[in-house]
This record gives C-alpha cells, structure tokens and sequence, in this order.
C-alpha cells in the first residue's frame, strides 16, 4: 500500500439514515452498502447539520456548522475564506477530482459580475478539479442516453415522464421511465469513474469525490426496481392522526404543509404532499426504497471494480449523504424542519490497508468527515473546524472527550420572494430554527416563533409537544441553556486560538471542544 491512501468519498443525495438493509429495514435491499460495511464501520447515529442540499453540502466540505459557513439555501455564497476538504488535501500532494455536483455558489466577491458562476448555485466547493459536471439538468448524461438511442426528450425535465410518454403523471405512480437499469444517472456517473479509474497514469494516490443525485426526487426508477418493494407491504410514515392535527403543532410546520408540492416529488404531478392518500404515500415510500437499491447496485459495481484493479485495499472509502428525506413522516416529503427523518443520514467509513469491522452507536455529525479524512491523509485540520475525526474509532478508541448531542440547523427564508418572512410575519434573518437532540430529549429554538421540546423516551415519534407544560418547564430552560453553551463555544475560530503577544513569540492553540 501507498504511504497515502487513495482517497474515495460518496455522496449519495437526500438518502435518509435508516434506509440501510443492516440495520434491519423491513423493505430496502442494500447488499453491496451492507458488506462495504462490513469491511470498515457503520456509524448508526449520524447527523447531517443543515439542509437543503447546499448548505449540508457546505458542513460536509467544509467541517462547519451553518452558523460558521452561513451557506443558508440554495444559492447562497460560500464564502472563499473558508477552507474545504479539497483546499487542504492540495496541501500534501491530492488532486480532488469531482464526478458529479457539490451545489456551492460562488463568493460575488472573487468573480466578475457578468461571470454566468453569478447564476447559478450547482456551483463546484474550491479546489474542486471537475471530471464530469452532473447537476440536475443531467446535460452529459442525457446526451450519453441519446447517443445509445433513447430519447431524452426536448427539455431536461421530459426524462422523468412514465415510460418518456408525452403525458404527465396524475398523481403518485411507479411507472417505469423510458431509459433502462443500466442507463441511469447514477450507472452513468459509475461509468465515468470506471473509465477515469482505468485510464489513469502513475502511481499517485488518487482523490475523488462521486457525487451521486439519486435517491433525490423525482421519485421515479427503471425496471426491476421500480416493483422490486410492493407498496402494500409499505409502512406508513410517522404522523399525527390528522392533518388538521399534524399542522396545529407549530406554525412553521402548517406554512410548510400548505406550500410543499408533489410536483416537487413527483415531476409534474399537481397538488400538495399533505393531501396524498395513503395508497400514494405508500406508493411513492416503495419507489424511494427502489431507489436505494438501484443506487446501492451502482456502488456495488464500483467496488467490484477496485476489487479487480488492486486498489480496493489501498483506499478510503466514505460513503455518507447531504440530508435525509422525510417520506411521508409527519405529512411531509423532502428535507426541511427539525424532524428527524430530514437529518439522520448514514456514514460507512473504510479504511486503507487491513480492514475493521464494526458499529459505532454514539453521536456523530457530518462536520467530523472532513477532518476524519483530513487525518487519514496526514493533512493538519484548520482550527475553524468544528468536527473532529473519526479515526480512532475505526481502532476500537474512545476519545476522551466527545459530543453528547447531536445539532442541526434549518433556515427557512425566502430571499428573492420574501414569503416565508410575510407568511410568518419574521424579518429575514429570524427565518431559522437550530435543534439539539440526545437520547432522551429534542429541543427546537426558533429566533421569531414558539419553541419546540419532545420527550423522545416517551414520544421517539415527535408527536407530542412538551414546551408549554409545566412538568417540563426545567428541562427546557436547560436544553436551551446547553444550546447557547454549544453556539458560544463553536462559533468562528479561525484566529481564536492565536496569541501574537505570548512570551516567547506567537502562539497556537487548539481548541479542546470537552462534551458539546
């Protein structure tokens, strides 16, 4: 083995955390995620810290906290002062190599004001060199598809059509579309690293970043998978009894209910996701769970082939994703909010050389994957850092100290519309909410509305608010306390640790982050 590992991080976008056949999921088949598991360590209590897409994309790169990065939705500007997984893997040698989209706009500040960057937010993370730029227009792959012979329709979104017809679906389906198993975005993308991966020259270690859409919306997939789980068997999702029932929790959650669309979910089907039946909703939860598998199969194919070449012993594997998807839970669908479903993401770490195996239980956040892999290439983490690495748990260690929550934040502001600020009659920037949850309680603080306190020992479901009544008025205060200790010790720290006037010169040093 090289004296550094290559270096292989999978994203797999909106793939909620407990969607693992490992973990015991009575519907989705993961077998290849399952024995690269079981080749390194499974962490079953892992977090995403914000959501959407760009801002649990900007922790993930950048080893922040939203309250750090301030990426806050999509579209909104990383700032170019702050180091990323690939800035620092530069450092000592790597050429991170992006296969996909990490959606970061670009700081206005460092281009030009006509630059066509000014537009758009599926943006590349600094330092970032791009293979194959795959955002959700699917440009590359659905000319890859015509050039086989399938039509890819006259407009991006036309693929998503059952069976490529010309009519749009009417509601909730799992009509197969017109392209096959082997001609998804995700075997694509494969493709393409398999190609890259077999044409390389030198024996340098390799650093790549695949960046796979799927199981993001639409909720649509090709044959065998679009029937491999029957919707009957399907669960329900977690929810109030009623919708009436389910928005009089809190105010944000009836905003949300009453503008999140299924066209969002299901391409150009009308209506709202909280009026879906539940022969729909069990349709749609089959769908995603054939999803998985077709994206699980890709992965497999992958490992298969660095088994081929040699080189599967030789590399780091992570395999995690941005945010979780709701699915149904709570008569919503996507990644907004505090529930639990939106943030609970998986995280399969396999080390370079002789494999570990096992499970880690604790609480882990998607700010330690930077610096885990930061550690493993032998790459100092920059002090701003919020996450810590997660190598000495692949060696059976403990650190000394760790977290005893897991945090997340949601900012639900509109900036161009401004109507989420008019709906909830919040100034911009009180557009947000920030969670901290343990084994036994959730605490939700919003800057502008009512707070939110579960008792997750009594009600794991969410389903009962606790805020307002009296037998739990100690224990909010003290969340809310450890939420503002938890903010006063993680905020910016980029020059903290300095002392310029020490004794003896200069000083650095680290932070010690102790039990936040």
């Amino acid at each position: 083995m090289s004296l550094r590992p290559n270096v292989l991080l999978i994203t797999l976008d909106q793939f909620r955390g407990d969607c693992l056949s490992a973990l015991g999921h009575p519907n989705v088949r993961t077998p290849h995620l399952d024995a690269l598991a079981g080749d390194g360590v499974l962490f079953t209590d892992h977090w995403a810290q914000c959501a959407p897409c760009s801002p649990g994309r900007a922790s993930l790169l950048t080893g922040l906290y939203q309250m750090n990065h301030r990426v806050l939705r999509n579209g909104t500007p990383l700032d170019r002062r702050h180091p990323t997984l690939a800035t620092e893997a530069r450092k000592v040698g790597y050429d991170p190599m992006l296969f996909g989209y990490t959606d970061q706009s670009a700081d206005p500040r460092a281009i030009s004001p006509t630059s066509p960057r000014m537009r758009i937010y599926e943006g590349v993370a600094p330092d970032f060199a791009v293979h194959t730029p795959l955002g959700e227009d699917g440009t590359l792959w659905r000319q890859w598809l015509a050039g086989r012979g399938t039509d890819p329709g006259d407009e991006p979104k036309r693929i998503w059509r059952p069976n490529g017809g010309d009519l749009p679906p009417t509601g909730a389906h799992a009509e197969p579309p017109a392209f096959g198993a082997e001609e998804t975005e995700t075997a694509f993308l494969t493709g393409r690293v398999i190609e890259h991966l077999r044409d390389r020259d030198g024996s340098d270690p390799w650093f790549l970043h695949v960046s796979h859409l799927r199981p993001h919306p639409p909720f649509v997939v090709p044959e065998p998978y679009n029937t491999m789980v029957a919707p009957a068997d399907v669960a329900l999702p977690i929810r109030a009894a009623s919708r009436a029932d389910q928005a009089a929790m809190h105010p944000y959650l009836r905003y949300a209910m009453e503008r999140t669309a299924l066209s969002s979910f299901v391409y150009e089907a009308p209506g709202l996701v909280a009026d879906l039946d539940d022969d729909s909703v069990r349709t749609i939860r089959a769908v995603y769970y054939g999803m998985i598998a077709e994206v699980d199969a890709q992965v497999g194919r992958l490992m298969a082939f660095l088994k081929e070449r040699g080189t599967y012993d030789d590399t780091l594997i992570v395999v995690t994703s941005d945010h979780g998807e709701l699915l149904g839970d709570h008569h919503l669908f996507g990644k907004l909010g505090w529930f639990d479903g939106a943030y609970r993401i998986p995280l399969i770490v396999k080390p370079a050389g002789s494999p570990v195996f096992g499970r880690v239980d604790i609480i882990t956040e998607a700010v330690d994957v930077a610096p885990t892999i930061m550690q493993a290439i032998g790459v100092a983490r920059p002090p701003a850092m919020n996450g810590r690495s997660l190598l000495p748990f692949l060696h059976g260690e403990m650190p000394d100290t760790w977290r005893n929550a897991a945090h997340w934040e949601f900012d639900f502001r509109e900036t161009a519309s401004g109507e989420a600020e008019r709906a909830l009659g919040l100034p911009l920037d009180a557009c947000q909410l920030t969670t901290i949850r343990d084994d036994r309680y959730k605490y939700v603080h919003f800057s502008g509305l009512p707070p939110l306190l579960f008792d997750l020992g009594r009600d794991p479901h969410e389903l009962d608010n606790r805020a307002d009544d009296e037998d739990y008025r100690d224990i909010r205060a003290m969340y809310a306390e450890r939420m503002l200790s938890w903010r006063a010790v993680h905020q910016d720290r980029t020059l903290t640790g300095w002392d310029l006037t020490a004794p003896g010169g200069p000083l650095h040093r680290s932070p010690d982050r102790g039990q936040w």
